[in-house]
């Protein structure tokens, strides 16, 4: 999920203002952005081209180019920088705002001033260590480029010099001098009693996990600064201040948490939703499934639902479904009967339902951090998403038994046929997706990049294509989007190193080992935490930072690796629909135009129906193991 973009402040907790100096900086920050959208674009296109030419030469020519990978990698490292740069001036960062909205307008702007402060201390703090990686990587030259890695690296350093400068301008157009210099003032005062008591803290042991990792994380989190940077600024206090680990460990963590190649896919994925929504593709399947089911009782509920469902198969990302469904459905949906808030509630619970469905991009990274088979997780996680969505279609059923029908005429196998041949193309994609990489012909990057170029060409012809402005714009958005994850990614790897060093993790795993149950009291503590974990912090915030901890006790007692991130996937997502913290929710009733209370008395019945599914799915493995 995305922050909501302010022009004026594009910063946590920003307020707008309208006095024409603010916005004449505004647009000389936005002219200074221009090179880095351009680049960042280009990069993005020349991944695309790289991968495809890779996949071209192996499977068409048998002539593999084998410096693909390495060049990607290159590209694909500034791409992820630079997007984070771009997404800090758009204000595209995750974070927990529903705090700092609830504080008073002469509190709020000292907490945004905190926030602005936090974020700068944790760059500055950076920016020795990232020049330090980058010489000590100068002297590796990539096996078949001989290029130095340095180069690739170097990538880190800038992103973290831009995002100060951007950090630095916002902070001297959006905060009062006052405000700044009380929040100057705090930070430097817990810097200092930190520095002076590291003696101290160094002997506190695991405490100072509470102390740097929970409590300094959660005031952060609670000041509104992005969850990346949450994150940064507890692992860089836990390692600066109680142990005596250079600094320059966390940019090494970053590196290699955004360093995977398999990560390469998000940020095409993501492309994948923009072009399906500009090309209206996703529109053409939901009026297909209208024109079949929607005549019947509870028919426009089910056509929400099962178009969740394929769009999810073939987007990725739970916005660009929300986006493509609800415009399409809500106006006949309203006038057959059906209320907004039970509306808006169906389709934040449906897109939780279709995150498992590939290419589900928290399975890619969640493979990717956890080690798991992506393949293996996109066959079980299409068969898991059907679980849960016939527990929703079954409530949905159930609360239209006195929806009155009559009225409704269905279309004629004339209109059926039209619409089907105009949806075919697009119907075509999740069944690519899926049986390319689940069949193990190609890798969910490769799928990724072949994704992206038939629905671009297909909407080209099919359905009035993409102008050259609507594709830049695309591109832009897409490595906004990508750095925002990626970055992301990188500080809740560093975080969650420091945690597995600390020595804790021998600890619970023999608490969770040891609890009365066995593996089904282990499997109800993961529902319970990564339903709280996906309210507090967006789901792929959650999956990073506990996925490497989580995943060695499940091995421990026998769980299946596939089953159990099924199990924490389904969970987090439901958590992260459920009211009144969880951020998807709000974003969903953006999108279907509803107010949040309204919405929130609705919603409880399908949180419900969810959450039955997810204990079903966890206590029986087989429904995530057998199709493997």
């Amino acid at each position: 999920m995305t922050a909501e973009v302010s022009t004026a402040s594009a910063l946590p907790g920003g307020t707008e203002s309208t006095s024409a100096r603010q916005t004449a900086a505004n647009r000389a920050l936005a002219r200074w952005m221009l090179p880095l959208e351009v680049v960042s674009a280009a990069l993005l296109v020349a991944i695309v081209a790289m991968l495809f030419g890779g996949v071209v030469a192996r499977y068409v020519f048998a002539r593999p180019i084998t410096w693909i990978d390495e060049a990607v990698s290159f590209a694909f490292i500034w791409v992820a920088m630079l997007g984070a740069v771009l997404a800090m001036h758009r204000n595209e960062h995750l974070r927990l705002t529903m705090f700092v909205e609830r504080m008073p307008p002469r509190v709020r702007g000292i907490v945004h001033a905190f926030a602005l402060v936090a974020i700068a201390a944790f760059l500055i703090g950076l920016i020795g260590p990232a020049f330090e990686h980058v010489a000590s990587e100068w002297i590796v030259t990539s096996p078949n480029l001989e290029i130095p890695a340095g180069i690739r690296v170097a990538a880190i350093a800038a992103g973290l010099i831009l995002m100060l400068a951007i950090v630095l301008v916002y902070s001297i157009r959006t905060v009062s001098l006052s405000d700044l210099a009380v929040a100057v003032l705090g930070v430097g005062t817990f810097v200092g009693v930190c520095t002076w008591m590291a003696p101290q803290l160094n002997q506190l042991g695991l405490l100072n996990i509470l102390i740097f990792l929970t409590g300094l994380v959660a005031l952060c989190l609670v000041a509104g600064v992005p969850i990346a940077f949450c994150f940064g600024c507890g692992v860089m206090s836990f390692l600066a201040f109680s142990s005596q680990v250079p600094l320059v460990v966390i940019v090494g963590r970053i590196d290699e948490g955004m360093a995977n190649i398999v990560l390469v896919s998000v940020p095409i994925f993501v492309l994948l939703g923009c072009v399906l929504d500009a090309t209206g593709m996703g529109k053409a399947i939901v009026d297909l499934l209208a024109s079949l089911i929607g005549h019947v009782k509870a028919g426009m509920s089910y056509v929400l639902l099962a178009s969740l469902f394929i769009v999810s198969g073939i987007s990725g990302s739970k916005v660009s479904d929300m986006a493509t469904v609800a415009p399409a459905l809500f106006p006949e949906m309203r006038r057959r009967g059906n209320r907004q808030p039970e509306m808006v509630a169906l389709l934040a619970t449906g897109a939780a339902m279709a995150d498992t469905v590939p290419p589900s991009i928290v399975l890619i990274v969640l493979g990717s951090v956890a080690g798991v088979s992506i393949a293996g997780l996109f066959e079980s996680g299409f068969f898991v998403a059907m679980v849960l969505l016939l527990a929703l279609l079954l409530l949905a059923r159930w609360k239209a038994r006195h929806e009155v029908t009559r009225h409704v005429q269905r279309p004629t196998f004339k209109t059926i046929g039209r619409l089907a041949m105009i949806a075919a193309p697009a119907l075509v994609l999740p069944f690519l997706i899926r049986s390319a990489v689940g069949g193990g012909v190609a890798t969910a990057t490769e799928v990724s990049t072949i994704a992206v170029l038939y629905a671009m060409l297909i909407g080209q012809i099919l359905y009035g294509g993409i102008g050259i402005r609507r594709l830049y714009a695309m591109l832009v958005e897409t490595a906004a989007l990508s750095g925002a994850i990626l970055l992301i990614l990188g500080t809740a790897s560093a975080m969650a190193w420091a945690i597995t060093q600390s020595g804790i993790v021998q600890h619970l795993s023999h608490f969770m080992t040891t609890l009365p149950g066995g593996w089904i009291a282990f499997m109800g503590v993961t529902i319970v935490v990564f339903l709280v974990l996906g309210c507090l912090l967006e789901g792929l915030p959650a999956v990073l930072l506990l996925a490497p901890i989580m995943f060695p006790i499940a091995k421990k007692l026998g769980i299946n690796d596939i089953h159990y991130s099924m199990v924490i996937v389904c969970a987090m997502n439901v958590g992260l629909m459920t009211p009144p913290i969880g951020v998807g929710f709000y974003v969903a009733c953006r999108i279907g135009d509803a107010r949040p209370d309204d919405a929130m008395m609705a919603i409880w019945p399908y949180i419900a129906a969810l959450i039955l599914g997810v204990v079903v799915i966890a206590m029986v493995p087989w429904l995530s193991t057998f199709m493997l």
